[in-house]
């Protein structure tokens, strides 16, 4: 038996994703791999798990076939559960998922498939990663993100997550030699201005497109989005706990009774 980590890996863009191909290039230098991902692009599908429907795992083989690899018709989420419940003997040491084509910085965490993946892990009590890279460009190129994502992962292999924690990387779409580092910060303050691009089909019936402009309203200088602006890798903690704990007190002075 192996004494190197186990380490999950899995994405939402899908398990032929360049960014994903890294990701586990990257992984097998660290650990013993194991590919648990859509077999198709799954991105902004949030926390989406399949209840209506059936799910199917398919073991396949990618590249030189060093590491078991399955593709699965699911969400990233379903990803991770069946992952934990019916391919893996045992919990892994570390789940990370990506490297996604495109932000997920301040509130795209939210719409996030990759976070949701990463999230479901840290629900399972595994220690957890998402990385993602500021380019939707499919043939991104990755390979000035390696160092980071090594040097993340190996720091929470080796001193671990709070419980309940897990972290939201965003790597900025620069050389190498043009990051000036990590940095870990809180996430901005941030929303999107959707707007809807109306149109009718040749049938008659109206259908929409979703568009929008992303608004950053918050001016800190500890924010993801002010550190990518700046060069930096972002690393912002997040937990999947919602509760508002400071409302609690204001709500219990409420005539409820």
């Amino acid at each position: 038996m192996s004494n190197r980590p186990l380490i999950l890996v899995t994405n939402d863009d899908g398990i032929t994703a360049p960014g994903i191909r890294t990701l586990i290039d990257v992984m097998r230098s660290i650990g013993d791999v194991v590919v648990v991902a859509p077999d198709s692009p799954q991105s902004a599908m949030g926390h989406a798990i399949t209840i209506n429907s059936t799910l199917y795992v398919e073991k396949i083989t990618i590249d030189d076939g060093s590491q078991s690899e399955y593709s699965c018709s699911g969400t990233p989420a379903d990803c991770v559960k069946l992952a934990v419940n019916e391919v893996l003997d045992r919990k892994p040491d570390l789940c990370v998922s990506g490297i996604n084509h495109g932000s997920n910085s301040s509130i795209n965490v939210i719409y996030s498939g990759t976070m949701s993946a990463a999230l479901e892990a840290g629900i399972e009590g595994i220690p957890a990663i998402g990385f993602s890279l500021l380019d939707y460009n499919w043939n991104a190129n990755f390979e000035h993100c390696k160092s980071y994502i090594k040097t993340i992962a190996e720091n929470v292999l080796e001193h671990g997550l709070p419980n309940g924690v897990v972290l939201n990387v965003n790597l900025p779409n620069l050389a190498q030699q043009d990051i000036k580092g990590i940095k870990i910060c809180r996430q901005a303050k941030a929303n999107w201005k959707e707007e809807f691009d109306k149109r009718t089909n040749p049938m008659g019936r109206d259908y929409y497109w979703l568009t929008g402009k992303f608004v950053n309203l918050d001016h800190g200088e500890d924010t993801d989005e002010w550190a990518l602006e700046n060069g930096y890798v972002s690393v912002v903690p997040v937990q999947f706990d919602l509760t508002a704990h400071h409302a609690i007190q204001d709500l219990n002075t409420w005539d409820l009774k």
